[in-house]
């Protein structure tokens, strides 16, 4: 029996048919209409996994300053317009939602009808609210994450009793560079509103999403490819530029290879990589510069970071190390920050960069936010926990004959603080 079209065509009927199929399965008997086996194989981890089926004992939702360090970390942000143009309007025709969930099942994005927000707001389909299967037991968000493959969960195929009412059409993200799992995409409403066809157009969204990382991905590396070519054509010898992940932007002296397997932490400096042996590893923005199988002086290591703040309208940060240089243009906000982690070497936490930069420790959710930013073209050269510059960076400070004229527009208290210090200084 197709229960997902029955469930379109007689909502009571599929509900007592599931109902009665989830009561035998519980209860250890044979049920007369047989789970669909993605879901009785859900079902089977769950009471592994000791989920009680008639309550739903969630509580632990993420703070919101949890949830927007995730929203600015996760790479699902750069397909939200896609998803929103794919699945919402379906949704705000009806009484559904859509929820964006990261990949530990925590929703992160959700939005939807008026009257699909309100239903949910009752049942824990909020901002922060955990999704996992091993959690809440079978449900459209937690089990595609397990499965790895579109999926819908139909009335009383939801293991726990309360989400019994809804219909969920789910499907899982992945990034195209490394096959990761990022999250999951899920479209919810009540039964009575479920369609089966719902399960091909999340499923295509989905797909779509990945389409667009996938075009990210490949603008990033052409941007690499541009950074890096000026430092390749001065090296004399084998250098490849590739980024995090390791996928291939240009190489000199040496046979391209789509992509270098790197290590799951890696930093600048000596490092012995698999295939390529000992190499000299220098950052670049958005990515490695890796030069194999030379040897260097002692004290090569040493990355020295310039950050020139001597003109008062136009900021530029420059990373160099043996193999060259590049350069890249600050925003206001960016150029505010690396100044202030330059004069703390000892790292600024979270709540004393936001007092800072806005007088309010409180505000570290924006500045978490500015710093995965800044993160994005400097992670090689910074930590964070505190935030600092890492260790072998030399930092230099260039600035305006004028302490007027450091950083002029800029109000963050800790930069008025160091303008005030250098004119009675």
């Amino acid at each position: 029996m197709d229960v997902t079209r029955l469930a379109a065509e007689d909502t009571r009927r599929a509900a007592r048919v599931l109902g009665e199929t989830r009561g035998a399965a519980l209860a250890g008997e044979r049920p007369k209409v047989a789970p669909r086996p993605v879901i009785r194989d859900s079902w089977d981890r769950t009471a592994r996994g000791g989920v009680d089926p008639d309550h739903d004992f969630r509580a632990d939702v993420l703070s919101l300053d949890e949830v927007e360090r995730r929203r600015q970390t996760s790479r699902l942000r750069h397909v939200l317009p896609v998803l929103h143009e794919g699945l919402l309007p379906y949704a705000d025709s009806g009484q559904h939602i859509v929820i964006v969930a990261d990949a530990e099942g925590r929703v992160l994005w959700r939005e939807g009808s008026p009257v699909g927000l309100r239903r949910a707001d009752g049942q824990g389909l909020g901002i922060g609210g955990d999704f996992r299967e091993e959690v809440v037991g079978t449900n459209g968000v937690g089990t595609p994450l397990v499965a790895r493959r579109p999926l819908q969960v139909v009335s009383a195929e939801h293991f726990v009793r309360t989400l019994q009412s809804w219909a969920c059409t789910g499907a899982p993200i992945t990034d195209p560079r490394d096959g990761r799992l990022l999250g999951a995409v899920d479209v919810s409403g009540p039964l009575e509103s479920h369609h089966p066809a719902t399960l091909a157009l999340v499923g295509s969204v989905a797909k779509l999403a990945e389409a667009r990382l996938r075009d990210l991905h490949l603008s990033s590396l052409e941007r690499l490819r541009a950074v890096a070519a000026p430092v390749l054509a001065r090296i004399d010898g084998r250098a490849a530029a590739v980024d995090t992940a390791g996928w291939t932007a240009a190489v000199t002296g040496m046979p391209y290879t789509r992509r270098l397997a790197l290590p799951k932490s890696l930093s600048h400096g000596r490092r012995r990589l698999p295939h390529l042996g000992t190499c000299q590893v220098e950052p670049l923005p958005g990515g490695w510069l890796i030069r194999p199988g030379t040897e260097w002086p002692a004290g090569d290591d040493t990355t020295r970071v310039v950050l020139d703040l001597a003109h008062p309208r136009r900021s530029t940060v420059t990373a160099s190390g043996a193999a060259g240089s590049w350069t890249h243009g600050l925003s206001p906000r960016h150029a505010e920050l690396l100044y202030l982690l330059a004069l703390h070497p000892t790292g600024r936490s979270a709540a004393a960069l936001a007092d800072d930069m806005f007088g309010d420790p409180a505000r570290t959710v924006t500045v978490r936010a500015e710093m995965s930013r800044v993160r994005r073209y400097m992670g090689a050269l910074l930590e964070h926990r505190p935030y600092r510059f890492t260790d072998g960076t030399e930092v230099d400070l260039l600035l305006p004959d004028d302490p007027l004229d450091l950083l002029p527009h800029s109000l963050a208290p800790g930069v008025v603080r160091a303008r005030g210090g250098a004119l009675h200084g």
